[in-house]
Parts: C-alpha cells; structure tokens; sequence
C-alpha cells in the first residue's frame, strides 16, 4: 500500500479528524512509523512481546487469540481496517501483549512509535481526545468479551449459535459453514471441549450432527 492510500484511510478516521491531509503527509516524512502487510495466518504480535508501536488497520481482518500449551487456539475479538491496537499497552508499565494478534486475512497495517504518538498528542488537541477514546473504548470490548466467554457455560455457547443459525437459515437442520476447529475459536473454547459438549447433547437426544449439519432435535431448550 502506497503513502497516499494509508492518508486516504487515515483522514477518514476520528483519530486523524484535525489533520489535513498536508499535515498528515509531512508526519509521513518521519520515520518513527513502520507500514507492513501481512499474509493470513500470519504472527503480528507474540503473546509475552514488549509492545513497541500503536498499530492501525489500514484493510484486512485482525485476530486476537489465546494459544494454549496444547496448541488449541481460542478467539477473544477481531479488529479490521480502522481500528486500532496497542494504544493501551505502549503507555503501560506492564507493556506485554497478553494474547498473540495475527492476521486472519490479508493485511495491512500502520506501525507508529512511541515517539510519533507523542509529538501527535502534544501538538494536536483532536489526536489527544481521539487517543483517550480508543484507549477506553477497546479495554471495554476485551473485558465485555472476556467476561462473555468466562461466564457462559459452554453448553450456552453453542445453543446461542445455534439459535442464531436456526434464524438465520430458517431451519431445524442447520449447514455448518466453518468446521469444528474454527467454530470452536468463534465461541471462545477448545476443540475438544466443543467435542465433549456436542457428544453430551447428541445423549440426551438434543441434537443430532455429522460433518456438515446439525439438527436440532428438541427446539424446546431453543
């Protein structure tokens, strides 16, 4: 992505709203920033790494993930292009990413140093307010999220989704569009979790389910 696309994008956002676009390319002729497109699949941030910029999404889709030891990998948000990550660790006396961020798609994103924060902070009212918002605004959705994911019972989990997919697709037998691995990092829980809970279901004469559907058997519980 080229200089004058990232402005395009930049000088859409609330972030960005007291800059013209000459202002925003003389910040561009520093180099306290970093710009990089990743390929999905790919690690942008380790869980544990020191965080060193404030990251924009200029286009693509961001996961954030929890890896546990056993490789499983559970989806806490996703970010895509405009939001912004980072802004509330690089201030931070503990300044660790506590969950690994990696692309889910092909993307692009705007890497800028302590250093530009600053001078953008202390030379523009607009950024600094922008700056606060971002900060508060993304430490709710991770602690709405988190809280989602460890106060719902697994079982409740999958139900939701199902309820949400039997509205969806008007219909008791629902066609899984995402496999069980990918379904289980939607729902915020381990695979073999996932398994165990469908299993239980299936017993008590709840659900049926193979490769590709699930059938709802007792739409009661729904």
């Amino acid at each position: 992505m080229d200089i004058d696309r990232c402005i395009d994008i930049l000088s859409g956002l609330d972030l960005f709203k007291g800059f013209t676009k000459t202002d925003l390319h003389q910040i561009f002729r520093s180099s306290k920033y970093r710009m990089q497109e990743y390929e999905k699949g790919q690690i942008i941030h380790l869980q544990n790494e020191i965080c060193t910029s404030m990251d924009i999404i200029l286009d693509g889709r961001v996961s954030v993930q929890k890896i546990d030891s056993e490789g499983n990998v559970l989806k806490i948000t996703d970010f895509f292009g405009g939001d912004t990550l980072g802004a509330n660790l690089i201030f931070s006396h503990r300044n660790s990413y506590p969950l690994t961020v990696a692309a889910a798609s092909r993307t692009t994103a705007l890497h800028m140093y302590k250093d530009l924060i600053l001078e953008l902070s202390q030379s523009n009212v607009s950024f600094l307010t922008g700056l606060m918002t971002v900060i508060s605004d993304r430490t709710l959705v991770l602690t709405d999220k988190i809280d989602a994911i460890s106060l719902k019972s697994i079982r409740q989990c999958i139900i939701d989704f199902l309820k949400y997919e039997q509205h969806h697709q008007n219909s008791s037998t629902i066609i899984m569009e995402v496999t069980k691995k990918e379904l289980a990092e939607r729902l915020g829980i381990q695979r073999t979790s996932l398994s165990r809970e469908l299993n239980k279901m299936r017993r008590e004469g709840l659900v049926e389910y193979n490769a590709g559907t699930i059938t709802i058997n007792n739409p009661c519980i729904f």
